[in-house]
This record gives C-alpha cells, sequence and structure tokens, in this order.
C-alpha cells in the first residue's frame, strides 16, 4: 500500500496566494489577513512559513486591506485593562531618532500640558546609533508603565503614558525581533505603528518611506479611525522636519485627504557631530536657544492641531503651536 498523502498545513493557503508567481498571486483580503495574522499570534505557525508570509509581503508591500486585517487580529488578542481611560490621541514611536535630537517629544509635552491625554507606544529601542522613546523619557524623568493597565491608571490623573510594544503584544515583539535574521522590517511595523489598543479618536503616524504614506491612510479609513495623519518624519518618526517639505495624509471622518506644507526654515539643518539629550530639557525650559529645534517642536504640533481639529488651516494652527510654546509651563520637565 501506497503513502497517504501529506495533508496541506492549515496556514499554507496562505503562503499560496501570495507566492505564486507575477500572474497568479494576489494580495490578502482583510478577512483573510485577519484570519492568517490570528493564526500566527496563537502559534499555529511553522517558523518558516512565517518568515515566507513575511518576506512574500515585504516584496510586494503591504496592502490597506492586508494592515486592516493584521490590525483587527492584534487588537483582538489584546487584553484591555477593565477601565480603559478616555484617550485623545494615539502616538506611536518606532523608528528611533540619529539624525537629530527627538524633538517631537516636547510636542507630545506641550500637547499634555494643555489637558490633551496622550497615550504614547514604540519599541524598547535595538543595539544601533538611534536614540529610542524610552531612553529620552527616562532622562527627562517621565515614567515608562510596565503594561497598559498601569497605564490606564496613569492616564486617571495625569495626561501622557507610555508603554513599550512587548508589553503589549509580546508576540509583535518577537516578529520585529526577527529583523536581525531576515535582515529587512516586516509588515508588523506598519501593523504596530497602527495599533491604537485604546482606540483613541486620534491618531498620529509617522514612516520613513514615502511610499507607505497612501497604506497608513487607507489602512486607518477601513479601520474606521475618526481623525487620522500621517506623515514622513524625519527618522521614521512622528516629527515634520522644518527644514523640508512635508506632505500630510489625512482621514477625517473617513475622508481622506492630503496636503503639502512648505518648510518653515530658509535653508537645510546640517546633522550635528552628537545628538545631546541634555539640549532637551534645556530647551523647554528656555535655558538654551535652538532654531531647528523650536522649529520642529512648532510645526510638528500644528500638524497635530490641524488632524485634531484644533485649527483648519495650517497659518493658524502654527499660530496656536507657536503660543502654546510661548506659554508652556517650564518647570514641567
Amino acid at each position: 500500500m501506497g503513502q497517504p498523502p501529506l495533508e496541506t498545513h492549515p496556514f499554507a493557503p496562505f503562503i499560496r496566494t501570495l507566492g505564486r508567481g507575477q500572474k497568479g498571486s494576489r494580495s490578502l483580503s482583510q478577512d483573510e489577513a485577519f484570519e492568517a495574522m490570528g493564526m500566527i499570534l496563537e502559534g499555529q505557525v511553522e517558523p518558516e512559513q512565517l518568515g515566507a508570509f513575511l518576506m512574500l509581503i515585504r516584496v510586494k508591500e503591504e496592502t490597506p486591506d492586508e494592515v486592516a486585517g493584521f490590525v483587527r487580529a492584534v487588537r483582538w488578542t489584546i487584553q484591555l485593562p477593565e477601565n480603559i481611560p478616555a484617550v485623545d490621541l494615539d502616538w506611536s514611536s518606532y523608528a528611533g531618532k540619529r539624525r537629530h535630537l527627538p524633538w517631537f517629544l516636547l510636542s507630545v509635552l506641550l500637547l499634555a500640558d494643555q489637558g490633551v491625554k496622550v497615550f504614547m507606544h514604540g519599541l524598547k529601542g535595538r543595539k544601533d546609533n538611534r536614540i529610542y522613546t524610552p531612553q529620552a523619557l527616562e532622562f527627562l524623568g517621565l515614567p515608562v508603565s510596565d503594561s497598559l493597565a498601569e497605564a490606564a491608571q496613569r492616564l486617571e490623573t495625569h495626561t501622557f503614558a507610555y508603554v513599550n510594544l512587548e508589553r503589549i503584544s509580546p508576540r509583535l515583539q518577537q516578529i520585529i525581533d526577527l529583523r536581525e535574521i531576515l535582515g529587512l522590517r516586516s509588515p508588523v511595523h506598519t501593523v504596530s505603528r497602527m495599533l491604537n489598543p485604546f482606540l483613541a479618536p486620534h491618531q498620529m503616524q509617522g514612516i520613513f518611506h514615502p511610499g507607505y504614506l497612501a497604506i497608513h491612510q487607507g489602512a486607518a479609513a477601513l479601520l474606521e479611525q475618526a481623525h487620522m495623519a500621517v506623515i514622513k518624519g524625519d527618522g521614521g518618526e512622528i516629527e515634520a522636519s522644518p527644514d523640508s517639505s512635508c506632505r500630510v495624509l489625512s482621514v477625517n471622518q473617513q475622508r481622506c485627504n492630503e496636503e503639502e506644507w512648505p518648510p518653515l526654515l530658509a535653508t537645510r539643518e546640517l546633522k550635528p557631530k552628537s545628538l545631546e539629550l541634555e539640549l532637551l530639557p534645556q530647551l523647554w525650559r528656555g535655558e538654551i536657544e535652538h532654531k531647528y529645534g523650536t522649529a520642529a517642536v512648532i510645526n510638528t504640533l500644528a500638524v497635530t492641531l490641524q488632524m485634531m481639529q484644533k485649527q483648519s488651516r495650517r497659518e493658524d494652527a502654527l499660530a496656536m503651536a507657536t503660543e502654546w510654546w510661548q506659554t508652556r509651563s517650564k518647570d514641567l520637565i
């Protein structure tokens, strides 16, 4: 008697769909992406399958439908605290900074100083030459919460909280860590940025590769995100570079918009020889002047204020951001 035919692994059809070649392959539907990511998160996928799946999507680039399906699946697995805080703004930080300091953190502090409840999530960091947000927060004396429950508790009495991805979804962190083995980023980087675990009505996104702007925008619309803006930020973080133009793609109640913001500064800023974190609190307290840093803070804040419907025109958003900067609580850090 011959050997019985081998059963096809349940995850194999997803790889087959993506990898049949130029004429036979296609992207996943949102429901297929949801099912595939669900199997990955539940450990129902072989390591070889996971690597093939991630790289097939990386080569063709993920679609808005795939990202939306992946995000929905991850959200389904996140253990939320019983008392979910009313967060105003979700802010992701997954890239790290190596050209300029993370000036965007001062933009976030301005929002928090004005009573906007901001939840931030991101990567703990890699062994490279970048400054990651947890490192900067520690330097500024701002706490990093150990869990979503701790962040929720903090947001009951404060206006800012941060949690590392590994505390939100350990499995996603494990997949991101495969970058050192695979040699490439994976779609999980996009998914992590869009998690918005507390479902804040406003969401800011930063990417490095311009081609991902429309992907983030489209996925946000599919996820019915009320208000979202995505920019090609400095280093891939949510920081609107003040010395170059900035494309802002946004979603406002299912309407997709695009606007080009001209640079605030007349000339390009040279990369500093070193990144000195002490400049952040010194600028905040008014102990030093820093033309680029101040412009980066104001520009990033203005994009956020426009996305949050605080102002509709760029000029008015910049004026409001400037006023917030000039009237900040200098003893906050």
